[in-house]
């Protein structure tokens, strides 16, 4: 059964999500946002192929490859970039990938506060970072990843696992985000999608 492929969020995951609360309640009072770092919410990460029976997709511009699992679909996405995505039987979105290349200004050594800043501006509310890490390995390349919560500009909460992996053909963002509730379900399909990413 599909419900086989999930588990629980691993306890690193759980134990980065107390620091972080403990992180928001102390910084009670101060305009400036907590600094989470707790790399150790990435101990999932592992370079890895995708499994035989998933789909990949690759960017237009052929510089990248993202992995998911075959219950997933391809989905409409902007211009250069590719997306894939799970729904329910009303066709609620359960679990978001997505694949762009780097854009601008982001970098691995900015990308905490970059991919945050990015979100605001895009019109999410309520975002906040929960971990992030740098100098992190991916498949024959090197990035920084966040995870944070935010609330859409359509009213949607989610949490998102946003890396920029420096690889040797080109720098790319790999994103895989899910509302909370289905996180739990979701992330390991996420986590092992960002693991076989190649760029």
């Amino acid at each position: 059964m599909a419900t086989a492929m999930f588990s629980r969020l691993p306890s690193a995951i759980v134990a980065a999500l107390a620091l972080a609360s403990a992180a928001a309640l102390a910084a009670c009072g101060s305009t400036a946002p907590p600094a989470a770092s707790h790399p150790g919410a990435f101990t999932w990460l592992r370079p890895s192929s995708a499994p035989r029976a998933w789909r990949v997709s690759r960017l237009p511009d052929g510089t990248a490859r993202l992995a998911y699992p075959l219950r997933w679909r391809s989905i409409r996405s902007d211009p250069g970039t590719v997306s894939a995505a799970v729904r329910s039987r009303d066709g609620a979105i359960r679990g978001y990938l997505n694949a762009t290349p780097q854009q601008g200004e982001e970098t691995a050594s900015n990308w905490s506060s970059f991919r945050l800043d990015h979100n605001r501006d895009e019109g999410d509310v309520d975002v906040t970072l929960v971990a992030s890490a740098t100098n992190l390995r991916f498949r024959g390349a090197r990035g920084s990843c966040v995870i944070d919560d935010y609330r859409s500009s359509t009213g949607h909460s989610y949490r998102e696992l946003a890396c920029i992996v420096n690889g040797a053909s080109a720098t790319t963002v790999v994103v895989g985000a899910a509302p909370p509730a289905q996180w739990p379900r979701q992330a390991p399909a996420i986590e092992r999608a960002v693991s076989t990413f190649l760029t």
